[in-house]
């Protein structure tokens, strides 16, 4: 009996520090979450905006296949680590020939849409976040998330409100005709020219689009810009959107992904990213100045892409050798080559001066 009480005592004591243990645990838990709230306070909203800022891109790609997120993130470029890059912001007119396919149709038909109408109904369902247009500077922040219902009253753009049931948000509805596609005439284009040194390529990355607006007033017509959307959360959606990029040949059709990424579309530059922050109408106000700026920064574009290679010594080429060596054998093109190498002049050996009268041997003599 007396071992019995002793095995019950010591029972007692380990359940005791067991139960002890537990309820200090619980209780350092929430000082331990509310010392990190303090931090994340005192850290400021800036911390906290870029915490939440993959969760927020995260969501929006949650609705699509595993497939299409795997093939969206093998496509992404990622200049961050470029040694050299350059930001330059293009304005795209709908309107031009070459830009054409984004602005037709300007109203659904035969399960082709534009690409604002794309972007608009993503954007109305709430598979794409918008961001404010901001005059000087883009920020892709969870604060400046464009609110659809605040968007569609700045622009005049009729819709039907569904309150939600229960937990289910409020849901905007906008019919195909109210939706302002033709009035969309031109886009803006934020993209980054960088160069991989890792592999070895100079490549462009499309970064952000803003769709224009234009309105007939009594001042005459004014632009502004909507709102801006990531490309990288735009683009699975641009991969399944076909295109037509040809009058002759109507079979010849892309998706509005290959149209950004070969470059097909048309753009005169507005702006340089610079410590100023200004365009380039700031300090070129003449159309003239205007176009030559643009050109001098095409140049500059071209001639960094040309640098980055070894260029092939042209100096024993000549385009005459060149025009008559095409079709001929690589052997044959290397002595013609050689052949047209300048010959070294032959230098004669002087001669040696004879004496002026003969002179006979003192040996034979």
């Amino acid at each position: 009996m007396i071992l019995h009480h002793q095995i019950n005592e010591k029972d007692m004591k380990r359940f005791y520090y067991i139960v002890a243990l537990a309820l200090g645990l619980f209780v350092t838990l929430p000082a331990g979450a509310q010392q990190e709230n303090e931090q994340a306070r005192r850290r400021g909203p800036e911390s906290s905006r870029g915490e939440r800022t993959d969760t927020d891109q995260h969501a929006t790609l949650q609705d699509l296949t595993v497939r299409a997120q795997d093939m969206n993130e093998r496509m992404t470029q990622n200049p961050d680590n470029a040694p050299w890059m350059r930001v330059i912001y293009r304005r795209i007119d709908l309107l031009d020939e070459p830009n054409a396919p984004l602005y037709y149709p300007t109203r659904p038909m035969n399960g082709q849409m534009n690409l604002f109408t794309t972007i608009f109904t993503l954007v109305s369902e709430n598979k794409l976040p918008a961001y404010e247009y901001l005059d000087g500077y883009e920020d892709f922040s969870p604060a400046h998330r464009v609110v659809l219902k605040e968007m569609l009253d700045r622009f005049h753009i009729y819709y039907e409100e569904i309150p939600g049931r229960g937990n289910e948000p409020t849901t905007f509805v906008v019919n195909e005709s109210d939706i302002p596609s033709a009035d969309v005439r031109s886009f803006y284009v934020k993209e980054a020219w960088y160069f991989d040194q890792n592999n070895s390529v100079f490549d462009v990355k499309t970064l952000a689009l803003c769709p224009i607006l234009s309105s007939s007033r009594d001042i005459g017509e004014t632009t502004m810009g909507m709102f801006w959307i990531q490309y990288e959360n735009l683009r699975p959606y641009l991969t399944t959107r076909q295109i037509m990029t040809s009058n002759l040949n109507n079979a010849m059709t892309f998706s509005i992904d290959d149209y950004f990424r070969r470059r097909m579309f048309n753009g005169e530059i507005i702006k340089t990213q610079n410590l100023l922050n200004l365009p380039l109408q700031a300090y070129c106000p003449t159309p003239d100045s205007l176009k030559s700026e643009q050109d001098r920064i095409e140049a500059q574009l071209v001639a960094f892409e040309k640098a980055l290679w070894l260029q092939p010594d042209t100096a024993q080429v000549t385009p005459q050798n060149v025009k008559k060596t095409k079709g001929v054998s690589t052997a044959a093109r290397a002595k013609t080559v050689k052949s047209a190498e300048p010959k070294a002049a032959k230098v004669k050996a002087p001669k040696s001066a004879a004496p002026a009268t003969s002179v006979r041997s003192v040996r034979r003599r």
